[in-house]
């Protein structure tokens, strides 16, 4: 695919300020489309590839300015996720993958569509799985946002998923205010409702209600990190590094929680029919 260098941004997220953290002594990938960051480094011994997708100011395409995860960004996902399976085939231990993540949508616009947003999403949620098939062990850090196709496309496929104890960070399907909408409802009437139902809320440790985070971390603050969270966070990340080396390549790790026994009665049942 052609290729854009990276370029400067006026505009910095919390994902991008949390990538440059943890890659201060590891290797820029360069030329990639400056919305997607990536750099090799290493956490002890072992190989690390970071990825975060970020804002660029100049984006060719507007609507995937302010970070979101659009065409560029999906197909660049998919490229440099499967530049580092190819390297590592024949390597006994495969490098780990840490998606640092903070993306607050897909992007929406007619242009996207049009030339198959679809497709990029689907390239780059498909690569990372087939990373951590193949025993990449694959850990999303999410420290902001993770709202809707991006998050599908940009960490959800991780063997472990790290999230930061922080009102800013968000998981969802769909912003508040579109949730609304749909749901024919204001947003404080959505918030409300959101607060008895799990899965519809918006705050993070609702989430982690759902089992599907493998880590809630408290960091004092996100967006002014000390060294001492830093190293918290290199330290949780070589843990699940570790547990993903030995859990194996699934996701029945996210299928334990209380707010899930429905879902696990439901595959139960299914297993018991085919």
């Amino acid at each position: 695919m052609n290729t854009v260098e990276n370029r400067a941004n006026n505009t910095v997220s919390r994902g991008d300020h949390w990538f440059a953290e943890l890659t201060r002594d590891a290797t820029p990938v360069t030329g990639l489309c400056a919305s997607v960051k990536v750099a090799d480094g290493k956490i002890n011994d072992q190989d690390v590839r970071y990825i975060a997708v970020v804002p660029d100011d100049h984006n060719h395409y507007p609507r995937a300015a302010g970070g979101e995860v659009g065409l560029l960004e999906g197909w660049t996902l998919a490229q440099v996720v499967n530049q580092a399976i190819a390297a590592d085939a024949n390597k006994v231990t495969k490098r780990a993958i840490v998606a640092v993540i903070d993306v607050p949508s897909q992007a929406y616009g007619r242009r996207e569509e049009a030339f198959g947003i679809h497709q990029a999403l689907a390239g780059a949620a498909g690569a990372y799985a087939k990373a951590r098939l193949a025993g990449h062990p694959v850990i999303g850090l999410i420290v902001g946002k993770a709202m809707s196709g991006a998050f599908l496309a940009h960490g959800y496929q991780a063997n472990k998923l790290i999230a930061f104890n922080n009102p800013e960070v968000m998981i969802h399907a769909m912003g508040k205010e579109s949730a609304a909408r749909i749901t024919l409802r204001s947003v404080e009437a959505l918030e409300k409702l959101a607060a008895t139902i799990p899965p519809m809320a918006y705050d993070i440790e609702n989430y982690a209600t759902l089992g599907l985070l493998a880590q809630l971390m408290d960091i004092g603050n996100p967006d002014c990190p000390t060294p001492d969270d830093i190293v918290q966070v290199q330290s949780a990340l070589w843990s699940n590094i570790q547990d993903a080396r030995q859990a194996g390549v699934g996701l029945k790790n996210r299928l334990g929680a209380d707010n899930r026994a429905r879902s696990q009665l439901v595959r139960e049942r299914m297993r018991q029919e085919w």
